[in-house]
């Protein structure tokens, strides 16, 4: 059963802006000054992760995750029309063929790339993306439990759109992390609970565009910064995290392949240990990049270097790249060896595919390849994405790491 409880003043907010050694493309990657705000701890934590069951043994969960999600006009003109009514837009049959897969995790973490404008619109795309509201309830709809919110296109509306954004994925009841309405919103810890652990999600990005951080509220939107990311996954341990997964926005647009600044950050998380000598951090779930990148097993953590954008509509030929994403699923299972952890006992992948139609529609290609209520024609073309998607994904050798394909 999927849950999610709240701990401290808001839902959101794991990480906050400040620190050193602040990781960023050059140039784009625009703090607004330093702040020592961190992440709160909860008393009666430990830095090494306390049990969360009570003396209970857990069980076993599933959780996926699914890549950015950028309405462009022409999609926003199709939730229009799917809700048939003027002034209305409804994003639910555009997510429906993924749904089923989403709603059957027992955690689901999108990527919610973009804010909303005011409602009525104008709703734009590029290069200052604003969406209806309604998306909100379609991703409730889908089964959504939490979303990073920290994007390059965060603050493409302003603060007032990064406000508007939390508001709605609060009336809805999704939790979130990444960006921040207040200090006090971007110190309190959000956990989801399944299988009898707790667990955390933590979200950065690279930069925003260029659009500097709101005067006076460094914390509107976490920045990438090694030392304050591993900082914040100890404190989510000590606030009674069993599990913590990082959602990092980074890497270079459409290369599948991981860059230096990706590699080395990876290599660098995925080695921090608590006094413990136990990971900080137990997954990293990349965004970004828009094209699907590998996934890769580095000092024993799970790195998904870059899913795609779940929701896209590119036509350009170099470009259709863009419309494929995968879908990571992993299992967690608790550590006989660790109590009080919970550990990766088999990770997964499905592929996904933004088709044009029409109508457009979101859809698991890696579900469909055998569906016979297809036509032939659709199934084929479902199965070229398909093992494409494969290629980028297994690249780094994660299929002889124990990486499996899934169609269910």
């Amino acid at each position: 059963m999927k849950a999610s409880i709240r701990i401290g003043v808001a839902l959101a907010g794991l990480v906050v802006a400040g620190g050193a050694a602040v990781y960023a493309v050059p140039n784009l990657l625009d703090t607004g000054g330093a702040t020592d705000q961190r992440f709160q701890g909860r008393p009666g934590g430990t830095e090494s992760g306390p049990a969360a069951t009570g003396g209970s043994p857990g069980k076993p969960f599933t959780l996926v995750a699914t890549g950015d999600i950028i309405p462009y006009p022409s999609i926003i003109q199709r939730s229009a029309a799917d809700a048939g009514k003027a002034g209305e837009y409804d994003f639910r049959k555009i997510l429906a063929g993924v749904k089923p897969v989403v709603s059957a995790a027992d955690l689901a973490i999108c990527h919610h790339e973009i804010p909303y404008g005011r409602p009525g619109g104008p709703y734009t795309g590029y290069p200052t993306f604003k969406a209806p509201h309604q998306l909100a309830d379609a991703l409730k709809d889908a089964g959504y439990d939490s979303c990073s919110t920290a994007s390059n296109h965060t603050l493409d509306d302003g603060y007032d759109g990064l406000v508007r954004t939390l508001d709605h994925l609060d009336r809805v009841g999704i939790p979130h992390v990444g960006s921040a309405r207040s200090a006090e919103e971007a110190k309190a810890p959000a956990l989801l609970s399944a299988g009898g652990a707790k667990v955390a999600q933590l979200s950065y990005t690279y930069g925003t565009n260029g659009i500097p951080l709101p005067a006076g509220k460094p914390w509107a939107v976490n920045l990438i910064d090694q030392r304050r990311i591993v900082d914040d996954a100890r404190a989510a341990r000590a606030a009674g995290a069993n599990v913590v997964v990082l959602s990092i926005h980074w890497g270079t647009e459409w290369q599948t392949a991981p860059d230096q600044q990706q590699r080395d950050l990876a290599q660098a998380l995925t080695a921090s240990r608590s006094a413990d000598g136990l990971a900080d951090i137990d997954l990293v779930i990349g965004t970004h990049n828009h094209v699907p990148q590998p996934y890769e097993k580095i000092n024993g953590t799970w790195v998904v270097f870059g899913m795609g954008d779940q929701v896209a509509s590119f036509v350009p030929a170099d470009k259709l790249r863009g419309n494929q994403s995968s879908i990571p699923r992993f299992t967690f299972s608790p550590s006989a060896a660790h109590p009080g952890r919970w550990e990766v006992v088999k990770a997964e992948y499905l592929t996904q595919y933004s088709d044009m139609g029409p109508p457009f529609r979101v859809v698991c290609a890696s579900c469909s390849t055998s569906d016979t209520a297809l036509p032939a024609a659709k199934r084929a073309k479902y199965g070229r994405i398909d093992r494409q998607v494969t290629e980028a994904v297994t690249s780094r050798g994660a299929g002889a790491q124990g990486l499996e394909h899934a169609t269910r």
